[in-house]
């Protein structure tokens, strides 16, 4: 894997308020990452999936939380599918109040998610809570992320919030596109970062935690 490497698409966040350089920053990632073709979306997207699952901490864990795709980010399905077909339990999130989110089973995404906040999948009511103690490894949305782990989302919280819930070993990777790798994501004290960043070209551990954890 890459150690800290500075990015083919970089992008300066200014000086000024960290709220407002944030909101800078996302738009200009997101009106990019929206403009890639189809075609290049999914060529992207198998890349990364491959690069993904031939993680050796993937491929032992026990228990993932996914998240449903939406809008233009990497389509998430095929990743869920995998991990099912091989008996990975698989968990992805529902938004139940404020900056709060909880996490519940998924066993057949075709019946058991549906349009939640924003139209986003998520899943419907009467599935299994998952127990955050239990997760293995996090496959973590945003809209950037740099190589020293740090992570943009939407805005919402909801993920600052639950990753820190989760036990101190679980293992954050962040996915995403080669263009949402930005040399500096502007960090605030409550912004929790990722061990992994992964993309359709390269896989870059962070150094959040020592080289090889988690493995």
């Amino acid at each position: 894997m890459e150690g800290h490497q500075g990015s083919g698409s970089v992008v300066r966040p200014g000086d000024g308020d960290r709220a407002a350089a944030k909101r800078a920053l996302r738009e200009i990632v997101l009106e990019r990452r929206d403009a890639l073709s189809g075609a290049q979306r999914l060529a992207a997207g198998e890349a990364l999936r491959a690069r993904l699952t031939a993680l050796p901490v993937v491929a032992r864990a026990r228990t993932i939380l996914c998240f449903a795709s939406f809008r233009s980010e990497v389509d998430t399905m095929p990743l869920i599918t995998w991990c099912l077909e091989r008996g990975i339990a698989v968990a992805l999130p529902r938004i139940v109040g404020a900056h709060h989110m909880e996490a519940f089973a998924v066993t057949d995404p075709g019946r058991d998610l549906v349009a939640g906040h924003w139209d986003i999948p998520e899943p419907r009511r009467g599935l299994p809570p998952a127990d955050p103690a239990a997760i293995d490894v996090v496959f973590v949305p945003g809209s950037a992320f740099d190589p020293a782990g740090g992570r943009m989302g939407y805005g919402g919280g909801f993920y600052d919030t639950y990753l820190a819930r989760l036990r101190p070993d679980a293992t954050r990777i962040g996915i995403g596109y080669d263009l949402q790798v930005v040399e500096r994501v502007p960090r605030e004290a409550h912004d929790l970062g990722v061990d992994l960043v992964v993309t359709e070209t390269r896989a870059i551990e962070t150094g959040r935690r020592p080289a090889g954890a988690g493995k």
